[in-house]
């Protein structure tokens, strides 16, 4: 196939002849978009660090003003460290990261499932540099105030676990309602990330809100990278387009055994580009509480194109 992710056929987009173009024409150049204020609050495994990739290749559109660690696809020490491995390659320096909910809100303890190896990262990297802008403060309190600070302002991207996001509502019952803008990823009881806190879904997806989008595991499954888009990253020859190989080439690997065949998802990777371009939403639903949102359907065509290229840019 000529593509570098694959995507199923469910939900491509009528008229469109490739995955590249619609309608035979390569995708016309962007206008300069409005900057969006991302905070990213991330258990950040493979896939959470293809989204903060994704979300620092894109400073004409997105200033990442912060990121909060959360349990989830390893401990949260080894999530801090990935997190702070990822920025120190590729983002700003002075990007905020606070240490979050090493556990659920109930106080147990859930394992992480091992798709990202024991490090969260798939093991790639024997030695990490820590976060250059630590916070002092647990991201709780650090989102309430973020929150408070500015309202409207900021993005909310959550990848992992809602647990900080909770532990926040106790803080600041409003607190939804401050950011300009909450998308979770995740939103049925079967998605990992409302598993391994469940208390702390129920919390969040009660909570009043402005405008939250819900990306759940049945809609980012259906978009798939597969040995083809490594063989297209590596063949960038860039230090972003190697890193992102290594990381889906791994991605792939723990996948095969569980699917049978040489794919994965890139869920939060979809997710970090669905919140700065929401006209890639193609299919919705409104939900109670007002102002929510359920994802049923994008246009993978523009999606892909997007991200691939992102990805291939040098640091």
């Amino acid at each position: 196939m000529n593509g570098r992710i694959r995507s199923t056929s469910a939900g491509r987009r009528a008229g469109t002849d490739s995955r590249y173009s619609r309608r035979g024409q390569r995708l016309a150049a962007q206008p300069r978009r409005e900057i969006r204020h991302v905070v990213v609050d991330t258990d950040c495994g493979i896939d959470d660090a293809l989204a903060l990739l994704y979300l620092a290749g894109r400073p004409r559109d997105c200033e990442l003003a912060a990121v909060t660690t959360v349990h989830g696809n390893a401990p949260v020490e080894a999530v801090v460290a990935n997190v702070g491995h990822v920025l120190g390659l590729a983002g700003p320096p002075d990007v905020p990261v606070a240490v979050g909910a090493g556990g659920p809100m109930d106080g147990s303890r859930r394992a992480a499932s091992g798709t990202h190896g024991s490090d969260g990262l798939g093991d790639l990297v024997a030695a990490k540099t820590p976060p250059r802008a630590a916070v002092g403060e647990a991201a709780a309190r650090y989102l309430a105030g973020l929150a408070r600070g500015r309202p409207g302002h900021y993005d909310l991207l959550t990848l992992g676990p809602l647990t900080n996001v909770a532990l926040a509502l106790e803080l600041e019952p409003e607190l939804l309602t401050l950011f300009r803008s909450v998308l979770v990823m995740g939103g049925s009881a079967g998605d990992t990330n409302v598993r391994h806190d469940p208390g702390a879904a129920r919390r969040v997806l009660a909570a009043p809100r402005t405008r939250l989008l819900h990306l759940g595991v049945d809609v980012t499954s259906t978009v798939v990278a597969d040995d083809e888009a490594v063989r297209r990253l590596r063949a960038a020859g860039t230090a972003r387009g190697e890193f992102a190989a290594a990381l889906v080439e791994r991605y792939i690997d723990a996948y095969e055994g569980r699917w049978g065949r040489r794919a994965a998802p890139v869920h939060d990777a979809l997710a970090a580009a669905l919140l700065l371009r929401p006209a890639w939403i193609t299919a919705a639903r409104t939900e109670p509480p007002a102002g929510t949102v359920v994802v049923t359907d994008v246009d993978r065509e523009a999606f892909v194109a997007d991200l691939l290229r992102t990805l291939a840019l040098d640091f």
